[in-house]
């Protein structure tokens, strides 16, 4: 598979997934094409050789019919955390709905999808139950989808180990809703890496692979590593739940993408592990990382607030 369509490539593991599909095409006569609606979004990934980035609305039927066209795969990494219920309905479901229309009148057959850990129909967050319909709306006859189901990724430039260690430095205690949730953490390169090899798996073989690290840590605990790696740890002090809900609504109000918001709270009610229900990295032939053999590295290297280790310093090391 040479031609190959990436939506959401310039998202957090949409450029390490673009720099793995450069990598796996060599100097041959791939081509991987990143859309974009404004193409100054682009960034180090027009360097990158055999990618070609383009703008384009995929909220436009035309526009997405034309990018699918002649592709032999197509990766769909869009997707909102945040957002209301219209919001949800139009990226996380409607956007794969279109998608795979556009697929099967084209006749592109390989189409991978990172979907999220517990989605699911009768999830308690919206966001959850949006990414279980899109899953649904991918899985139509004539389609040879495969899933992707990650638990929290982290990484050089997550928003999520990285931002609660940039709070840790302004702020001195950290109050924490849902301090007892339970994550197993899967590194970007080890997601990335699973989505080029559903590429190349044989048809039909990896319907639903369920990302995650080797290890369980709560909240609570991920916060407090965060804190540690970067050098300036903070009390971390459990909310109650009304106390937790009630802070997700001021967060929600702030200006920007929140840190938390009350949808947050109810997607983990449940525990984002594997099910046991489903295959997971190691069908692949990926041994994941664990989040101390990669984060301290990260964290502990800071030059100012937001400038960490050269881009993907930690992956020559593995």
């Amino acid at each position: 598979m040479n031609n190959i369509l990436v939506l959401g490539g310039t998202g957090f593991v949409g450029r390490t997934l673009c720099e793995k599909l450069v990598e796996r095409s060599g100097s041959g006569d791939a081509r991987i094409t990143v859309p974009m609606l404004h193409i100054g979004r682009a960034g180090d990934l027009i360097t990158l050789p055999t990618l070609d980035a383009c703008s384009a609305d995929l909220l436009d039927d035309a526009q997405l019919q034309r990018l699918v066209h002649g592709r032999d795969a197509v990766i769909n990494l869009v997707a909102i955390l945040h957002g209301s219920p219209s919001e949800f309905e139009r990226i996380n479901v409607d956007l794969p709905r279109r998608l795979a229309h556009a697929c099967l009148a084209a006749g592109v057959r390989r189409l991978v999808h990172v979907s999220a850990l517990n989605a699911s129909p009768s999830a308690p967050s919206r966001y959850l139950r949006s990414k279980a319909a899109g899953e649904l709306a991918l899985r139509q006859p004539g389609i040879d989808g495969t899933v992707l189901r990650p638990s929290v990724i982290f990484g050089e430039h997550d928003r999520f180990m990285n931002r609660f260690a940039a709070l840790q430095r302004v702020f001195p205690v950290m109050p924490l809703a849902c301090a007892h949730a339970r994550f197993q953490p899967v590194w970007v390169d080890d997601v990335a890496e699973a989505i080029v090899r559903a590429l190349d798996a044989r048809p039909g073989s990896v319907p639903t692979i369920e990302c995650v690290g080797p290890e369980v840590h709560t909240l609570q605990q991920l916060v407090r590593f965060a804190g540690q790696w970067s050098g300036h740890a903070r009390p971390v002090i459990a909310l109650p739940s009304a106390l937790g809900r009630l802070q997700a609504l001021l967060l929600e109000a702030m200006p920007g993408e929140p840190l938390m918001s009350r949808d947050n709270i109810d997607s983990m009610k449940l525990p984002s592990v594997a099910s046991g229900e489903a295959p997971t990295l190691e069908l692949l032939g990926i041994t994941p990382r664990s989040l101390d053999s990669v984060m301290p590295d990260l964290l502990g290297h800071r030059d100012g607030p937001y400038r960490l280790l050269p881009w993907r310093a930690i992956a020559s090391r593995r």
